[in-house]
C-alpha cells in the first residue's frame, strides 16, 4: 500500500524559514508585519520573500490568512495540520487502517461461537457429541 503525503505539506515543510513561520504561528494568530518583523530578525530576507514563503504556506494548507481592513492576519489551519499529522500516524502504525474492521470481525466471531454453543445446547442429550440416550 502506497501512502501518499497531503499535496505540498512537506514540501512546505522543508523549508527552515517556513518551520519558522510555523512556530511562530502557533501562539495565535499574527498580522504579516509581524511576521516579517519576526522572520528579519532571524535572517536577512526580503519582505517579499517573507510574503513568498507564506504563499506556500497557505498553497500547502498550513496557514489560513483573514483581512482586517487593510491587515492581513495569519494563523496555523488546523485542517492542514490534522492531515500532517494523520499521514504521519498512518506511516508510524499502518495496521491502524485495520483496527476497527479487525474489530468488528473479532465481534462477528465471537456471535458465531455463542450461537453454536446455544444450538449445541438446545440438542437432545443423544445428538449432542459424547451423547448417550440411555444416560437421560
Amino acid at each position: 500500500m502506497t501512502v501518499s503525503a497531503p499535496g505540498g505539506l512537506f514540501d512546505a515543510l522543508g523549508d527552515p524559514v517556513r518551520r519558522y513561520v510555523l512556530e511562530f504561528l502557533a501562539a495565535g494568530e499574527q498580522p504579516a508585519g509581524g511576521i516579517v518583523d519576526a522572520v528579519r530578525q532571524r535572517t536577512p530576507i526580503s519582505q517579499p520573500g517573507v510574503s513568498q514563503h507564506l504563499k506556500v504556506l497557505r498553497d500547502a494548507g498550513l496557514v489560513s490568512v483573514r483581512a482586517d481592513g487593510n491587515r492581513r492576519l495569519y494563523a496555523l489551519d488546523p485542517q492542514g495540520l490534522d492531515a500532517a499529522q494523520a499521514w504521519l500516524a498512518r506511516l508510524a502504525d499502518p495496521m491502524r487502517q485495520f483496527a476497527q474492521p479487525l474489530d468488528a470481525l473479532a465481534t462477528e466471531v465471537a456471535r458465531g461461537k455463542r450461537a453454536r454453543r446455544v444450538t449445541a445446547a438446545e440438542r437432545p442429550a443423544e445428538q449432542r457429541p459424547g451423547g448417550d440416550a440411555r444416560s437421560a
